[in-house]
Parts: structure tokens; C-alpha cells; sequence
């Protein structure tokens, strides 16, 4: 069996599938040093100054002369994206959905959206009710029984004291997940003098269903906790017969998101995750893609596929605003790799990003999102936002991914409000935390065919929206993060 892999014919490094001690040779190249599992080994020598290429493009340049054999990391590979870099647009790519006979069992409400859950949220407009919203929760819970599927409080700091964009940021995010079709019922708890108060948050809701979403104001009512029980009990008395029935997988949304990546995130699981993409969207479902800093130096692969000039456009702007909100806060984007990315052998951002934008596929680009934005596309989006696991899964949430297929090979337990479905990039993370982790595939790495693996993430894609509970949901890991940009009053 073979211990090195080059992601790319064109690549000049290979990375190690187990540790390799020095003296190891392998299709005539010689290991002078111990390579740790996950890491790249030069394939031949180059001079100081020479790219050194993984999935066929380049991740950095060799800061000194090394001959092939060499270890290849942080101590000798150095980014490229402090170049000032041009976009060219090379022509639009149609984009073609097929239609398929792949459905799910869904929820489908009045407005004609669908919803994979037919939960009860309770969005607090402002962090001071936080501790109430928690014990609405708990009363929740007592309160309902068949035909809801659970009682979940998503609590958070802001709400007041904001200015801006940042008081717009938090308006919206709220806004989208009172509206957020999992959610069958919503009860909107209010202080009562905070910036966002209910008639301001009213104004980004548009038209409200009554009998889906309530009201309940803490400074208004005697006892809150009484109001808000009796708010919760008609909420459930509107959901509780609800059933599910078949739709066509077009009617799906599905946020494609990593964490905690290692080497092996761009070789096994975004690889297969961008099978899953391209089958979705093949079938005319929309797929949303974020994470922007991560797309540095790989952002020339989404936009070789824009459906227009429009959405070539919206890209380019979307990375150079990036890029300006990093520089006018002092911050080099450059050293985006985190200790624990290092550590699993990602040493560039470029990279990180060549295998985060594995996940995208080779799905047309038809439409570019602001933060806090709404897909109303079908096919692959890209939605502006940070990195930050919290931040991005709320915004794909916001977005209105009904599921999230999160990527790790570190390993992370985080969830979004949705189901959010882990796939681990080695297998000795999914034997380690079975408890976390919804799918291995690692198991590429062991022979296991790609296409046997895709179409087994797909099932579990269709599973989790038909009902299945994710590790998430069991594990009751939910929460939300907003993008904070601004100063605090």
C-alpha cells in the first residue's frame, strides 16, 4: 500500500497517510526526515523562491533551497497572498438542474416553503432576557408532547448598545431565524427598551403568520414566565398535527461548512461532500457555500465558474471587501491557519482554502450572498462571512440551509439551531468521537470507493431531512453566534 498521495497529477509535494520515518522510499523519492501522518513531503528539489503546488495550484513558495525528500512546512513554506491579485471573467457557465426522482418528507407550511423539523424557537431580541427564554424552554418541555419536535431557546449578547452595521447584522440574523422554516412556531421574547424591540424587528419579518409567531414583552406582563406558558401552548395547539409528506429534493437547501480542518479534510471529506453538492444541485436544489477568508487563494476556482458576469462580479467584490475589513482593523488575513490546522499539516492559507472549496464541487456559481442575506437561488451560493464556526453555521442557518454538512478532522461537538451533520476526515477521529461524529470518511483513505461513499452521505442527506437525528440534535448542541462589526455603546 502506498504511504504517500499526491492530490493532483501536477503537484511537487505528497502528503503522508501514516508517519514516515526517514530512509522511506517511495516512486524514487526518498524521505531525509521524519514526516509526521498528514504532512508534505517535497517531491523534487527546488530552488528558494519555486511554488510548491498541492491540488494543482500553488500553496506558497520554499523559502530556501531543498531537495526533494525534504519535510515541507511552516519552517520553510511561505504564503503568496500578500500579492495584489486581478480577476479576469472568462465567460459564464450555464447552470442545467436535471430533474430528478429524489425526494424527502418534509413539512410544507402555508407561504409553499418547506421545513425538515416542526420545532417551537424562542429568539430573545436582546441578551438581558436570556435566563428567561432558558426557562421558557424548560416550561416548553413540560408543555409539549407527539407532533413537535422539541423546545429549543437560542440565546445571545446583543441586541442593545449597537450601532450601524452592526445593530443591522444582529436585525437580520434574528429576522431570518424567527423566519426559519424548521421552525413550526416562534415565540419572540422582548425586554422591552432595547434597540431591538419588536417594532423594529418587525419591520425586517415582512408578513407575519399570527398563529406561528408570538409576541411576549417582559416589561409589559405581570409574569412573564406565566404569558410566555400560555403563548407556548398555542403555538403548539397550531403545530402539533402537522405531518410530514413527499417533496422533491429541489425544495432542499443545504449549508456546506468545515471546522477544525486537518490535511486529510481536503482529500476525503470535502471531496466527497462535493460529490453530494453536485448532486444536489444537479437536481435543482440550492447549496450555500461560506467561510470568505477561506476562499483566499482559491477564490480564482469559484470564479472560472460564475454563471454571469453578475456573479463573477458579486464574487470579486465579495473577497476584496473581505480583504478591506481585515485591513481596516489593523489584521493580517494572510496567517489564517489555526495551531490545531498546523498540527493535522495545513502550513498556508492558500492551502486551507484549495481544500475547503473542495466542498463546492464543480457546481455553477449563481448567486453571491451578503451576510445575513437569503437564498433564493437554486444551485451552488456563496455567502459572505468569517470562518469562525459559531458565526458561520448561524449565517448558513440564517441563510436557510435546512441542514448543515459540517467537515472536521480535529473534531468539533458544535451544532447549528439545524441539523448538522459531522463528517470526520480520518477514521481514527470517528472511532474516537463516535459521540460527535455522524460519518467517516476516512474511509477513502482505506479503499473504500468515492462513489460508494458519496451516494452513502446522500442517503444520510435524505435520512436527516426525512427526521433522523443528527449527533448534534441528540447531543442537544445549539447555538448562535452573530458577526459582530462595530463598537459597543
Amino acid at each position: 500500500m502506498n504511504r504517500l498521495l499526491k492530490t493532483d497529477a501536477g503537484d511537487n509535494v505528497a502528503v503522508a497517510l501514516c508517519e514516515i520515518k526517514a530512509g522511506y522510499s517511495e516512486n524514487g523519492v526518498t524521505a531525509l526526515e521524519d514526516i509526521p501522518v498528514g504532512h508534505k513531503i517535497l517531491l523534487k528539489s527546488l530552488k528558494a523562491g519555486e511554488k510548491i503546488i498541492k491540488y494543482g495550484s500553488p500553496i506558497g513558495h520554499i523559502t530556501e533551497n531543498t531537495p526533494a525528500g525534504s519535510y515541507v512546512h511552516t519552517h520553510n513554506l511561505k504564503t503568496d497572498l500578500d500579492e495584489k491579485k486581478e480577476y479576469r471573467f472568462s465567460g459564464g457557465v450555464p447552470y442545467r438542474p436535471k430533474k430528478t426522482d429524489l425526494t424527502v418528507n418534509a413539512y410544507r407550511w402555508e407561504n409553499g416553503a418547506i421545513g425538515i423539523r416542526n420545532e417551537i424557537w424562542i429568539i430573545p431580541t436582546v441578551g438581558c432576557v436570556n435566563k428567561t427564554a432558558l426557562r421558557l424552554e424548560e416550561i416548553g418541555r413540560s408543555i409539549i408532547g407527539d407532533g413537535c419536535d422539541g423546545v429549543f431557546a437560542y440565546t445571545h449578547p446583543y441586541g442593545c448598545s449597537q450601532m450601524n452595521e452592526d445593530q443591522e447584522n444582529t436585525r437580520k440574523i434574528l429576522a431570518a431565524l424567527i423566519n426559519h422554516p424548521n421552525a413550526g412556531g416562534v415565540l419572540v421574547v422582548s425586554l422591552g427598551c432595547e434597540n431591538t424591540n419588536i417594532s423594529s424587528l418587525k419591520k425586517y419579518l415582512g408578513k407575519i403568520d399570527e398563529n406561528r409567531v408570538k409576541f411576549l414583552v417582559a416589561q409589559d406582563t405581570e409574569d412573564e414566565l406565566a404569558q410566555g406558558a400560555l403563548l407556548l401552548s398555542e403555538l403548539y395547539g397550531n403545530i402539533k398535527n402537522r405531518r410530514r409528506e413527499k417533496v422533491g429534493i429541489e425544495n432542499l437547501t443545504v449549508g456546506f461548512k468545515c471546522g477544525g480542518s486537518d490535511a486529510f479534510s481536503g482529500i476525503t471529506a470535502n471531496v466527497i461532500c462535493g460529490r453530494v453538492n453536485d448532486i444536489l444541485t444537479g437536481a435543482g436544489a440550492a447549496s450555500l457555500l461560506t467561510e470568505t477568508p477561506e476562499m483566499f487563494g482559491a477564490e480564482h476556482i469559484l470564479m472560472s465558474r460564475s454563471e454571469s458576469r453578475e456573479i463573477f462580479d458579486k464574487q470579486v467584490k465579495m473577497i476584496e471587501d473581505f480583504k478591506e475589513y481585515f485591513a481596516l482593523n489593523n489584521a493580517e488575513c494572510y496567517e489564517n491557519p489555526s495551531p490545531g490546522n498546523h498540527a493535522g499539516g495545513i502550513t498556508t492559507l492558500e492551502e486551507k482554502s484549495l481544500g475547503c472549496v473542495q466542498k463546492g464541487g464543480g457546481g455553477v456559481i449563481t448567486d453571491v450572498l451578503d451576510y445575513g442575506g437569503r437564498c433564493v437561488k437554486k444551485g451552488l451560493n456563496l455567502l459572505a462571512g468569517p470562518g469562525n464556526d459559531i458565526v458561520s453555521t448561524t449565517a448558513l442557518t440564517c441563510a436557510g440551509a435546512h441542514m448543515i454538512i459540517f467537515t472536521t478532522g480535529r473534531g468539533t461537538p458544535l451544532g447549528a439551531p439545524v441539523p448538522t451533520l459531522k463528517i470526520s476526515s480520518n477514521t481514527a477521529l470517528f472511532n474516537k468521537k463516535r459521540s460527535w461524529i455522524d460519518f467517516d470518511a476516512g474511509r477513502l483513505i482505506n479503499g473504500t470507493p468515492i462513489g460508494a461513499l458519496s451516494d452513502e452521505l446522500l442517503s444520510l442527506v435524505i435520512e436527516t431531512a426525512n427526521g433522523k437525528k443528527t449527533k448534534n440534535e441528540i447531543n442537544s448542541q445549539r447555538e448562535i453566534a452573530v458577526f459582530k462589526n462595530g463598537v459597543t455603546m
